[in-house]
């Protein structure tokens, strides 16, 4: 079939095969071009690891320190008439790439929130890696069954204490426009810190120790955002703050109860990126768009793959990594620092539905939209008629 983008809204519900695939490849040799990093990890478990922060990590584990890899996702496999979801075709195109160099991969897919698949990875670690010495946590969800009660919880995007009005840019309308929000209330809080918390991250380092998977030395990671003043009443003021301050909590409980292993635990605060839970949240499409102009400018953006290395060079594997007063690794800063915060927020106050084009960079921040659905990539022939139907 030819296969063309259709969005809804903030989602695009196909996928293009070949654009994805170029899109891991291209990952892959930006990773392949940078210094080895010869004393980052050996056997990784990446529990999310089939699109943005997540497959990046998996990447720069295999081809930047050859790590064999065993990934986690949920993705929807295609049919004859219907495409599967990015995340399929990426891990098949990261498991091409990684046989081709005969670096070991394995693929489960399944909601990493329940015990079965936790069971599930155990065995695949136990019967072909032994143990995992580094555990990358980059789950996106809105819902999370509790494996214990069968409970299911779904998060919210609201502030927090009172109502917050701001400016956001619908997609869809191509309108700039203010937007309010009421406050949550303690229920919709408490249900999303259950789903994005540090209760599964810690439900799967607690399985994986008592199993004896986990390395004397092991490292775990939880990926966040924190932002500044501008995203502060949607992230760090709000129910998405709320869930960022028990991350915190549960690095801080594992790094004590695992001591035992010298397990080092971090939450690691990257930089805002188009990505397909950041496209759904209010704020967040004008923001990007306004740091994408601010930071290229500045010649100081980087995409997921980008952040990610730096991460492995610069936070995970050094002897003294930079940390913040909450113990987090922080690879924000050239988003986060006040001279370039300034820019963005002067670009802020000015931007109208008149002068958005010309202030904003939405040009940049489309095409990475589409890139996640493997769209919009120099070197495919979209007219060209393509199987859907991809294996891992």
């Amino acid at each position: 079939m030819v296969i063309k983008p259709r969005i809804r809204g903030f989602i695009c519900t196909n996928a293009h095969p070949v654009g994805c695939a170029e899109n891991v490849r291209q990952q892959i040799n930006y990773v392949k071009a940078q210094p080895p990093i010869n004393i980052g990890p050996k056997r990784v478990l990446v529990i999310g690891c089939s699109t943005g922060y997540g497959l990046a990590s998996r990447i720069v584990s295999a081809f930047g320190s050859g790590a064999q890899t065993l990934g986690v996702c949920f993705e929807k496999e295609p049919s004859e008439k219907k495409t599967g979801t990015a995340g399929w075709y990426n891990t098949a195109a990261f498991h091409q790439a990684a046989a081709e160099e005969n670096l070991y991969h394995y693929t489960i897919n399944g909601d990493a929130f329940s015990d079965e698949i936790k069971a599930e990875t155990i065995a695949k670690i136990k019967e072909d890696l032994g143990q995992v010495d580094l555990v990358v946590y980059s789950l996106a969800s809105p819902k999370r069954r509790d494996p214990e009660t069968g409970e299911l919880f779904s998060s919210t995007l609201k502030p927090v204490g009172q109502p917050y009005t701001t400016k956001t840019y619908d997609t869809d309308k191509d309108l700039v426009h203010d937007i309010s929000l009421e406050p949550a209330n303690d229920d919709e809080i408490a249900q999303t810190v259950k789903v994005m918390g540090g209760e599964d991250w810690e439900r799967w380092i607690a399985q994986l120790d008592a199993a004896g998977v986990l390395a004397k030395g092991c490292q775990t990671t939880a990926y966040t955002y924190i932002g500044k003043k501008l995203t502060w009443p949607i992230y760090g003021h709000a129910t998405i703050g709320k869930a960022k301050e028990d991350l915190d909590r549960a690095a801080h409980e594992l790094r004590v109860k695992y001591k035992h292993l010298n397990l080092k635990a971090w939450v690691s605060s990257l930089k805002a990126l188009v990505t397909q839970a950041s496209s759904a949240i209010p704020v967040m499409p004008l923001y990007i768009s306004l740091i994408y102009r601010v930071m290229k400018e500045e010649e100081t953006h980087e995409g997921c793959i980008e952040q990610i290395y730096r991460l492995f060079t610069e936070g995970l594997y050094v002897e003294a990594p930079q940390i913040d007063e909450s113990n987090r690794l922080r690879m924000d800063g050239w988003e986060t620092n006040d001279k370039t915060q300034a820019k963005i927020e002067a670009l802020w106050n000015q931007v109208t539905q008149d002068n958005f084009h010309e202030l904003a960079d939405y040009e940049g921040y489309h095409s990475d939209f589409l890139r996640l659905f493997g769209f919009g990539i120099e070197g495919v022939d979209y007219d060209a008629d393509v199987d859907p139907q991809v294996n891992w």
